[in-house]
């Protein structure tokens, strides 16, 4: 399996405000720049196994994204989530050859605070249960920036796991075998390496979330050093966003 997580999306609408809840849970924030279609601006929580949380809001109305939909319909919270391609074209082809319908790879890009241009390329699908493909074609790094900026006064390292409402688990256990290229296992959390995973969660477990803003993930667990505070962070703090701490 060539796929691994590479960040999760939070969206808001005060980024601004955004922020400085985070930061006042002990995160350290990093500014993102402005998308290139001008639309949309983000900020970036990156932790030490290279995964990131991105906080993204809307200059505009936006009515034919689905994020902006969502945010605009439910309020603030998680939206989506993304893997890192190891090459997004060979990964898209392999899904496609496994039955899964998938739209690009599609460019995309930002311009950083610094004026540092970035530039991806990502893959849909056509159902929000599964994860979009984002793949650098700038170097990851200038994306995904590294040294001190990954250290958290929280004590927090990475993402341990993501739980996704979706509408029928059987299905949505095929959608992210044919995606992966493994096996379908209904009811086992999903391996994307790298210690972290996926959990589906059913109508019976997550009616609430599916009823408010569809199919999509519901929760982030993530892992702290030894001996740093565990347990749920203040929802008040996270934009509703259900964010529990467990240790490494």
């Amino acid at each position: 399996m060539s796929l691994s997580l590479d960040h999760v999306v939070i969206a808001v609408r005060d980024l601004t405000g955004a922020v400085a809840d985070y930061r006042a849970l002990g995160f350290t924030v990093l500014p993102g720049g402005e998308h290139t279609h001008g639309a949309s601006h983000n900020a970036l929580i990156v932790f030490a196994d290279g995964a990131y949380i991105e906080l993204i809001a809307f200059r505009r109305p936006n009515p034919e994204f689905r994020w902006w939909r969502v945010l605009s319909e439910a309020g603030d919270g998680l939206v989506d989530f993304a893997l890192l391609p190891g090459d997004i074209a060979a990964d898209v082809a392999a899904a496609k050859a496994r039955g899964l319908e998938l739209e690009g790879p599609t460019d995309g890009g930002r311009v950083r605070p610094d004026g540092e241009r970035l530039e991806w390329r990502t893959a849909r699908a056509a159902t929000s249960d599964l994860p979009f493909l984002c793949g650098d074609v700038t170097p990851r790094h200038l994306r995904v920036q590294e040294g001190n900026v990954r250290r958290h006064a929280n004590g927090v390292l990475g993402v341990a796991g993501i739980e996704v409402a979706v509408e029928n688990t059987e299905v949505s256990a095929w959608r992210y075998a044919a995606l992966l290229g493994i096996p379908a296992a209904r009811g086992v959390p999903i391996d994307l390496g790298n210690g972290q995973s996926v959990s589906l969660l059913g109508p019976d477990r997550a009616a609430a979330a599916l009823a408010a803003r569809g199919e999509g993930p519901v929760s982030l667990t993530l892992r702290v050093a030894p001996g740093s505070a565990t347990g749920d962070l203040d929802p008040m703090r996270t934009q509703g966003v259900r964010i529990t701490r467990v240790e490494d």
